[in-house]
């Protein structure tokens, strides 16, 4: 009769046991995969052509999560739990968007990533789409790297010497194909390079 309670009691630990890992592993992001985030501003919709292309590019690499999302979507846990960020934004006054820039203050005023510096070592990209041939596209993404830059972040480019970027108006309105090519290639080069670093950090 002691012995029958005692395999009774030893079975009933290793069930609890069984479904105790087996919550802690629905919870819990495969380690063999990594998530992208690709955020964006766009009124007239040419921002988010570009950003998808990126997203395609991303999702060409095997094991890899993308998530699109505009910027004023965005959460803390969202931004957090990404391996990698791709920010994307027309050129306004030579300029970020005034949207884009209230989604990077909102890191520290919002989000806290400040002074753990939440974003170290993730890898972050650019892309940006203006009117003109010299309408300030560079500019936009070198401000855009410069944020993710003071966060410590690793940045890549792909696509461009900075980026992908669009022109939208003149000989060629809207994204053109090689464009949308340029964008899918910085999305797939983010995603690489992510897998990359994140293998090392598990080393």
């Amino acid at each position: 009769m002691m012995a029958q309670s005692v395999v009774r009691l030893l079975l009933g630990v290793v069930f609890l046991c069984l479904g105790y890992s087996s919550v802690a592993a629905q919870g819990q992001r495969h380690p063999d995969t990594i998530q992208v985030l690709v955020v964006y501003h766009s009124l007239s919709g040419n921002t988010e052509i570009m950003a998808k292309s990126v997203a395609a590019g991303a999702r060409g690499v095997p094991d890899v999560r993308v998530v699109l999302k505009k910027v004023g979507e965005v959460t803390a846990d969202l931004l957090f739990s990404s391996d990698a960020l791709v920010v994307g934004s027309p050129v306004y006054w030579s300029n970020m968007s005034g949207e884009v820039k209230i989604f990077f203050d909102r890191w520290q005023f919002e989000f806290g990533v400040f002074p753990e510096f939440k974003m170290r070592n993730k890898v972050g990209a650019a892309f940006a789409t203006g009117g003109q041939v010299s309408s300030g596209k560079e500019l936009t993404m070198l401000t855009i790297l410069a944020a993710m830059l003071g966060n410590q972040m690793i940045i890549v480019s792909g696509g461009g010497a900075f980026g992908a970027s669009a022109t939208t108006e003149g000989d060629s309105p809207g994204i053109d194909e090689k464009e949308k090519a340029e964008a899918w290639a910085l999305g797939r080069r983010v995603a690489e390079v992510a897998w990359v670093v994140k293998r090392g950090q598990q080393r």
